[in-house]
């Protein structure tokens, strides 16, 4: 099995070796990177390119590693008990399998995709160490130990939102995705927008990549807002005489797509005006 990028995913070299030494070694891939550089994708691409169906577990703030396992529902069977519900004679009915265990019992390879691991608690990783390692887990209620049938290909995402522990780290393959350069770029650009014409993209990505580089900037334009801002470009026919900026006005045009915040907004407000005073 081994993956070469799809034609809609542009995966650079040491991308794909990293996929490919993750699936070889059958270790969890984990893959870091600037939010918007693809890496949610790339689970999706491997899957679609390896021809195997994809689990998603989308980790947020209050997830549990115990949820990605099986959640036992005690409240509901002691309301069954007391209606006198036959359902409470088998604990299995008030069992609610997590995603872990739907990659476990499949019959087929599956790809698993823990998604932004960095938002659950700091304990999270840690809570999952031994199930990633042997590749089953206990389930107390029913005395049942639950093994996967087949290694699942694992994909996890983090944003660097918090240090993963080193326990953890050792189990897995590590990627970073860098930003992509210019002509990275542009091959990203061509496979959303394929007529895109050459002096409109030179020009749109010469002004975003100066923008990722202003001092000051609180947040960096990403892969995922440029595509969207050059399809507003594309959609109001734009050319790259309307996309220069004089000192009169900074801000890019429908900057709202490339800028997030106000600060950012305002830096280039103060841009503007201090090139207007510097004439």
């Amino acid at each position: 099995m081994q993956f070469q990028g799809t034609k809609d995913y542009v995966a650079t070299e040491d991308l794909k070796i990293a996929v490919n030494a993750a699936v070889t070694l059958e270790r969890p891939l984990l893959v870091k990177g600037e939010p918007g550089t693809g890496k949610t994708e790339l689970a999706k691409q491997v899957a679609g390119a390896l021809g195997l169906r994809m689990i998603e577990w989308n980790v947020k703030s209050t997830t549990r590693a115990q949820q990605g396992l099986y959640e036992y529902d005690a409240v509901s069977r002691l309301r069954d008990s007391q209606l006198g519900d036959e359902r409470v004679h088998d604990v299995r009915n008030y069992i609610k399998k997590g995603k872990l265990w739907d990659a476990f019992e499949a019959r087929e390879k599956v790809v698993l995709l823990i998604d932004e691991i960095d938002k659950a608690d700091i304990e999270f990783p840690n809570d999952l160490l031994q199930e990633l390692d042997k590749m089953e887990f206990h389930v107390y209620e029913t005395g049942e130990t639950i093994k996967a049938a087949q290694r699942p290909v694992i994909i996890i995402t983090s944003n660097n939102e918090k240090e993963l522990p080193d326990a953890f780290l050792r189990r897995c393959f590590f990627h970073y995705i860098r930003f992509p350069d210019a002509e990275t770029m542009k091959k990203i650009v061509e496979v959303h927008h394929p007529n895109i014409k050459a002096d409109l993209l030179s020009a749109a990505l010469t002004q975003f990549y100066e923008i990722r580089e202003t001092q000051g900037l609180k947040k960096k334009p990403s892969t995922s807002e440029v595509i969207d801002w050059l399809k507003l470009l594309l959609a109001e026919d734009l050319s790259p005489e309307d996309l220069k900026r004089d000192g009169a006005n900074a801000l890019p045009k429908l900057h709202g797509a490339l800028l997030k915040n106000e600060q950012d907004v305002h830096l280039f407000e103060r841009l503007a005006f201090m090139a207007r005073r510097g004439r």
